[in-house]
């Protein structure tokens, strides 16, 4: 079984992903998946388990696997993608809407715009950006804000696939996994990045 949770509201999809796949399961970053690797990510069996919870984050941004998605529907697993943004005309997420349930959370537009004005500031100029950010920090989610940078360098990465985009997709994700399973303050993990940004 196949569902798939898209949008920038991280928090929110994160709950729905726990509540579908348990609080154990395997997470599979979508950039790095090649089209012979899906018959044993979508049909494989573990050696532990024949029953597989699994979690893939951002497939769309890898064309030629996505585009293999709808072969693989039928899957004996639990498989939750995790989209940050779908482009939804295309043939694939068509052949995904008419078979499967795709889920949307979208957060509320108010400080978007702030937040993609920070990225894009950091890119230059770190110290800047976290001073932008410091307006934010009382009424922004270090979740939600993450999961923003990442729609942001998912775009960029969509419009230019180079090499820079795709470490800044690595080290986001890196930064994601760190809030999600150290004690470290989040904002403090989120500044780091940006102060990475311009020598990434």
């Amino acid at each position: 079984m196949i569902i798939v949770f898209t949008g920038d509201d991280r928090v929110r999809a994160k709950s729905e992903i726990t509540k579908f796949l348990g609080s154990d399961y395997e997470v599979i970053d979508g950039v790095d998946v090649d089209v012979a690797d899906l018959p044993s990510i979508f049909l494989g069996t573990s050696l532990l388990a024949t029953d597989r919870h699994i979690l893939i984050r951002d497939l769309s941004t890898n064309k030629p696997a996505f585009d293999e998605l709808p072969k693989y529907l039928h899957t004996p697993h639990r498989v939750a993608l995790f989209e940050t943004k779908l482009d939804k005309r295309s043939a694939t997420y068509k052949a995904l809407k008419a078979s499967i349930e795709i889920k949307e959370f979208a957060l509320p537009a108010q400080n978007i715009g702030q937040i993609f004005d920070i990225y894009r500031t950091a890119k230059t100029n770190g110290k800047k950006a976290i001073s932008m950010l410091s307006d934010l920090k009382m009424s922004e989610d270090p979740i939600k804000f993450t999961g923003l940078l990442v729609s942001q360098a998912l775009k960029d990465f969509s419009s230019r696939p180079g090499v820079k985009e795709k470490r800044i997709l690595k080290e986001l994700a890196a930064a994601d996994l760190q809030m999600k399973t150290t004690s470290i303050d989040p904002w403090l993990i989120v500044e780091s990045f940006l102060l990475r940004l311009s020598s990434i």
